[in-house]
């Protein structure tokens, strides 16, 4: 309902809870520290998902690109160097392991995104209406108001973090997330049910 409700309102009902990441959680993530590990994992697991499925658009997918963007920090978080964007540097690691998949070509949507909303696949989104507004957001946004819209209303991260960990400006990012509202908002109120 929170996802519904930041679309047909003009903020959202309560104000997400900073994200921060303790980059010493790496250095000990790569000595195979296991309570750093699930911390790490704990933090970051919606933004990880919302991030691959604003990518790939599919469920499923997102949800592999996760567990292998995870494999893949536990890896290599010997590798990480402190810069001060940690969510950044897992960013890229998922971006990167959707561009892999989506050029494979493996399992390349094809299915017509008005099933979505009835999809047991987005089981993370358990509200009827906020599967009808992913939906749509999958639907009728680009790349860059996926990834706003997903990250802020599914994962919690603020509008700050957001352009930090995309390296973007807090103005383009509030720009795109507030036009990609009014997008939705006309979308919705189009669809049959939604009239105001």
């Amino acid at each position: 309902m929170l996802l519904f409700c930041s679309v047909l309102q003009p903020e959202p009902p309560e104000r997400p809870q900073k994200l921060v990441i303790d980059e010493e959680l790496f250095v000990r993530i790569g000595r195979e520290d296991p309570q750093a590990f699930e911390q790490l994992y704990r933090l970051t697991e919606k933004a990880v998902y919302a991030y691959a499925l604003s990518i790939l658009r599919h469920p499923a997918d997102a949800q592999d690109v996760m567990m292998e963007t995870y494999l893949r920090i536990r890896e290599c978080a010997h590798l990480y160097r402190p810069m001060g964007k940690p969510l950044a540097w897992i960013f890229t690691i998922v971006r990167n392991l959707c561009l892999m998949k989506l050029r494979a070509g493996k399992r390349l949507w094809d299915r017509e995104y008005e099933d979505l909303e009835n999809d047991p696949e987005f089981s993370c989104v358990t509200d009827r209406e906020d599967r009808i507004v992913l939906s749509s957001a999958l639907q009728i946004l680009d790349e860059t108001e996926r990834e706003i819209v997903l990250l802020h209303a599914v994962s919690g991260l603020r509008h700050q973090e957001i352009a930090r960990s995309l390296s973007m400006n807090l103005s383009t990012v509030l720009s795109k997330y507030h036009r990609s509202l009014k997008k939705l908002k006309k979308h919705l109120l189009e669809q049959e049910g939604y009239h105001a």
